[in-house]
């Protein structure tokens, strides 16, 4: 295969998404860089990835390089730069700065040491989340305390190397008196930004991780309370999950929008676009081909076999005129439950992870809709239950455990399923758990009449009915009473685990 011809650093600006690695890249008076591979990549913005830099010198070094272009290039360049050096005075552990420099008309560069087999926080978080946590709020209180602080404070942002963490990404880097601690308003906001991005069960460990941070930095916790950090937690995350849901719907780093207008919609994962793009096209052809879990009426679903791997499509149908004429002028129940498994998603609360979604449009009219989402393996709650009914003592902890989490969960997070029912929980097995602390979980699936709520009384409501749907499944039954406990908080370790943050105290 050629390697495809030198690219001028100006070249990037019109370059796509996508390049052809590796390629090499010009750097008007420091040699040139072979980008090897693309770590992230704006288009016409910034290009950041692993690469061999030849320097003017002769030299060699593998680097990771981020490429600055377009007409903002000296800005992000000077803000990239600033941080960068910022986090090296103070004493921060972070990658060496090796080279950088803009140059007018064609952008800017800088090029770092490169960590070998490090991984990022979100990464190390499935296998080592107690270690990580606490490491990185005591790295984060270390970056307080010398008055900086990160703008897009995310997990992706602190890289862990044989049990080291380093900060990265300068160009979010603020600093109010380097060398002096910052100030506790600003610090709480920045740590609440933080906490805010793990899934919202982590909140019951507030407590522990606010007391690492008070021991490693006591002076910006000054005046804090654990109700205010819970608050900025809140905050950030309602902040940062209605940012996440505008982008479900259009074209991002995350999703491809196929189509969007008056007779149609089709919104695909953009590292799913490739294998499901025949799926797209004809998704009928694909489901009459498939496995019919269920047919007729207002749904039809099926187990598609797609590029080697299984998924499961879910046609909303119109059964008639009048059916239609119920559901035009309104979102498709196929949307609704794409916005509704990108919240889940986003809040760390199990579910079928959603793929692509595809609404049918006459003059921005919906009809028929799809929604493609990925095949859980594993057995509902009825099957699972269904030789315990009268022997509840059977049951293991780490299932009712997980009930009360998942129902934990919901109510923080103030979620309503609509049609609890239990053939809509799935046991998610333990290799694809999203919690270390879980040896399993309860994933929820059929989201189409899940809402979100703002207000404690409408929650609490449709909360009350979510437990009454999901008892019935056990009427009568000594399961009943056991599963109920667990459901609704009725007795002492579940009141424990539900309970507000706030109502805990550190002594």
């Amino acid at each position: 295969m050629l390697q495809p011809p030198p690219l001028q650093l100006d070249d990037l600006a019109q370059a796509g998404r996508k390049l052809a690695l590796p390629v090499d890249i010009i750097l008007p008076g420091a040699g040139s860089v072979q980008l090897l591979s693309l770590l992230r990549a704006l288009p016409g913005r910034r290009y950041v990835g692993r690469a061999i830099w030849r320097a003017a010198t002769g030299e060699t070094q593998t680097v990771l390089a981020k490429l600055l272009v377009g007409g903002k290039a000296a800005r992000h360049f000077a803000r990239e730069q600033t941080g960068a050096c910022l986090l090296a005075e103070q004493g921060m552990p972070t990658p060496a700065l090796l080279a950088a420099d803009c140059v007018d008309g064609h952008g800017g560069w800088l090029l770092f040491a490169y960590l070998e087999d490090a991984q990022s926080l979100g990464a190390r978080w499935s296998t080592q989340a107690k270690a990580c946590s606490e490491a990185a709020v005591r790295v984060i209180a270390r970056l307080h305390a010398r008055g900086l602080w990160q703008e897009d404070l995310h997990p992706d942002n602190l890289l862990a190397q044989s049990g080291q963490l380093y900060l990265i990404d300068g160009g979010g880097i603020r600093a109010e008196k380097p060398g002096e601690p910052l100030s506790p308003a600003r610090a709480l906001e920045n740590l609440g930004m933080f906490f805010a991005q793990w899934p919202v069960s982590t909140d019951a460990r507030l407590v522990e991780w606010w007391a690492i941070y008070r021991e490693s930095n006591p002076h910006s916790a000054t005046g804090w309370s654990l109700p205010a950090l819970q608050a900025a937690v809140d905050r950030q995350r309602r902040l940062r999950l209605a940012d996440w849901l505008k982008k479900i719907g259009r074209e991002c780093s995350a999703f491809c929008l196929r189509q969007r207008g008056a007779f149609g919609l089709c919104v695909v994962r953009r590292d799913e676009q490739e294998s499901l793009g025949a799926l797209l096209q004809d998704p009928d052809a694909h489901i009459a081909a498939g496995h019919i879990y269920k047919t007729g009426g207002t749904a039809t679903v099926a187990r598609v076999n797609i590029a080697g791997r299984a998924v499961v499509v879910k046609r909303y149908n119109i059964k008639h005129f009048w059916h239609w004429l119920t559901r035009f002028w309104r979102p498709s129940r196929a949307w609704t439950s794409w916005r509704e498994g990108n919240r889940l998603l986003a809040l760390g609360i199990a579910t079928a992870k959603p793929l692509a979604v595809i609404e049918r449009r006459w003059l921005w009219l919906t009809g028929t809709a799809y929604l493609v989402t990925e095949c859980l393996e594993g057995e509902d709650i009825i099957a699972r239950f269904q030789d315990k009914a009268e022997q509840a003592e059977t049951l293991a902890n780490e299932e009712l455990a997980a009930v009360a989490r998942l129902f934990d969960d919901l109510r923080r997070a103030r979620i309503s399923h609509g049609d609890l029912k239990g053939h809509n929980l799935i046991w998610v097995s333990e290799d694809r758990r999203q919690r270390t602390e879980d040896r399993g979980q309860w994933a929820l699936i059929d989201l189409d009449a899940m809402r979100a709520h703002h207000g404690e009384v409408t929650f609490r409501r449709a909360h009350r009915r979510d437990c009454e749907r999901f008892l019935k499944n056990w009427q009568g039954s000594a399961l009943e009473k056991v599963i109920g406990g667990r459901v609704t908080g009725d007795n002492q370790a579940i009141r424990e685990a539900c309970s507000p943050v706030e109502s805990r105290v550190i002594a």
